[in-house]
């Protein structure tokens, strides 16, 4: 009987294992569990310890087998999509200057030119952020009389991005998806980073309900959000300022309301405009970036025989300053147009506010009613009805260009039909980023990597499940790595890990194209017709190629 055993033995470990001592086949998992069947049997007819020690030794066999087997296809399915994924040909590079469209938009139609000023026609340079800052930082001191240590608290460039919430009941400053979930790992309360367990701690959830981020009009006793998005470029020293004077208060043991801190720091932002204006109208140069390409642009709509309007919030004196350095000192004369101190968003939702004459030389307004509109005239405030009544500009002949997509683009095109156009200035540094061939391998593998995790997602083996954790690790990397390079903090402005933002969902709805830089049009013949890129639906074929 030993005879017979030992032979048995020597023939399943010959079986089992090949030149290199590993399992070569499943059913060598098979032929393991008949030796153990075998040995059973005879060790009910004898108590031979060689026949225990075979049974313990093809048990343990028969693990270790089985283990290796349960996890290997999934490491074969590992190498297999890693290798296709680094025989990729890279995709091509985004043009940076290109304009991208959201909805078709044909300039055939377009008869009519507007444009907003700041960040639109006229793009700042770092140097205002500082500037605001400061001014805001100063304002606070003296007017609101808050400690005079914050003095020392100096901007951080880079800190935030355009379009994160501040939650004005929780003092947090976030971002949301489209989808309203908060992206975990871009939640701050002053400047210290939320875990993904004090966030749930606050929230309970990471879906926002809808009335919390933007309001309720159901009940008129809570019809104010809890959250206020701050979706313009001026906006971004005023969310480094709060995390600031937060973290300041925090470290200090200084009690704080989050919305007193809030509402003083955006009026003490606001209020400064007025010096702020100031100061950059006696150096425009220093603020403001110096495009040469703005009075070509100009010419070839007005040789089009495209009509061209501006309104914006600013004052006179401090537009005319930046189109000066711009344009040229005539650069009056291409508009047909003109109004300062708008007002918006409500130049475009009042009904009834007059429009005035601003007097350039006294920088006062007229009493005098206007009863038309004509060019080289000044004009103060007013609605975007009395606009369309005087000039008979309405509807889809209208392009309007503005940088916030509720202010600038949101009623008009909602309430008017009007075309819109986002000038995006952020689209410079993403598209860079896009077009970083490290950044596409690793958005290229994080897409490859997460269909392997959902195909093999299902499996019941512990084994296999300690592969498939060590993939969630890799990918969780992945998107940390990718999130990092955009902004350490926030990330991308238009993405959280795999949706749009809050942010780009409003932008999408808002605007017909968005670019980099209004020139950038100069690219396109007037005549030309943007198609949106045909989007894949969930539902949909990933691709229509085999």
């Amino acid at each position: 009987m030993v005879h017979i055993l030992e032979t048995l033995d020597e023939y399943l470990c010959s079986i089992f294992t090949g030149n290199d001592g590993t399992a070569v086949a499943v059913h060598s998992v098979l032929t393991i569990k008949f030796g153990m069947f075998l040995c059973r049997k005879l060790c009910n007819k004898c108590s031979s310890k060689l026949c225990h020690n075979l049974f313990n030794k093809y048990t343990f066999k028969a693990q270790i087998c089985w283990r290796f087997h349960s996890t290997r296809r999934l490491e074969e399915a590992y190498k297999v999509v890693k290798t296709k994924c680094q025989s990729k040909k890279l995709p091509q590079d985004v043009n940076p200057k290109a304009v991208f469209a959201c909805n078709e938009l044909d300039l055939k139609e377009v008869k009519v030119y507007g444009f907003d000023y700041d960040y639109t026609l006229a793009c700042y340079k770092p140097s205002l952020e500082h500037l605001l800052y400061n001014l805001g930082r100063q304002t606070l001191i003296e007017q609101y009389k808050y400690p005079t240590e914050i003095s020392t608290l100096e901007y951080r460039p880079g800190f935030a991005v355009r379009g994160l919430h501040y939650d004005v009941e929780k003092g947090v400053l976030l971002k949301l998806d489209s989808f309203l979930q908060i992206q975990f790992g871009t939640v701050y309360k002053g400047l210290k980073a939320l875990s993904n367990d004090e966030v749930l701690h606050l929230y309970k959830n990471r879906m926002i309900p809808i009335a919390y981020v933007e309001g309720s009009t159901r009940n008129s006793s809570d019809s104010h959000s809890k959250m206020v998005q701050l979706a313009d470029l001026f906006s971004v020293p005023e969310m480094t300022l709060i995390c600031n004077v937060a973290d300041y208060f925090e470290r200090n043991h200084i009690d704080f309301h989050p919305e007193i801190l809030f509402r003083d720091i955006k009026s003490s932002i606001r209020n400064s405009h007025p010096v702020m204006h100031k100061v950059v109208g006696q150096n425009v140069a220093e603020y403001i970036e110096t495009n040469n390409k703005m009075r070509p642009f100009f010419d070839r709509l007005v040789n089009a025989g495209k009509k061209l309007f501006l309104v914006t919030n600013s004052p006179y004196h401090f537009v005319n300053k930046g189109m000066e350095l711009l344009v040229g000192p005539d650069w009056k004369d291409y508009f047909d147009v003109l109004i300062v101190q708008a007002r918006k968003p409500r130049f475009f939702t009042d009904v009834s506010r007059p429009i005035r004459v601003f007097d350039e030389r006294s920088g006062t307004h007229i009493w005098d009613r206007v009863t038309k509109l004509e060019k080289g005239i000044i004009y103060y405030e007013g609605t975007v009805k009395q606009l369309q009544e005087l000039t008979g500009w309405k509807g889809h002949q209208v392009l309007y260009f503005g940088d916030h997509p509720y202010s600038d683009l949101a009623d008009v095109t909602l309430e008017h039909g009007w075309r819109t156009g986002a000038i995006i200035t952020e689209l410079t540094h993403e598209i860079a980023t896009l077009n970083n061939p490290e950044f596409k391998k690793n958005a290229n593998w994080l897409q490859m990597l997460t269909q392997l995790i959902e195909d093999h997602q299902d499996c019941e083996d512990p084994e296999e499940q300690l592969v498939l954790a060590k993939w969630m690790g890799e990918r969780d990397k992945l998107r940390h790595d990718i999130k990092y390079v955009f902004n350490k903090q926030f990330g991308s402005v238009f993405r959280t890990y795999h949706n749009p933002t809050y942010f780009s969902r409003r932008l999408f709805r808002f605007a017909d194209i968005y670019t980099s830089n209004l020139t950038n049009l100069l690219s396109y013949s007037v005549n030309h017709t943007f198609y949106p890129r045909r989007g894949v639906m969930p539902h949909e074929y990933i691709s229509y190629f085999v």
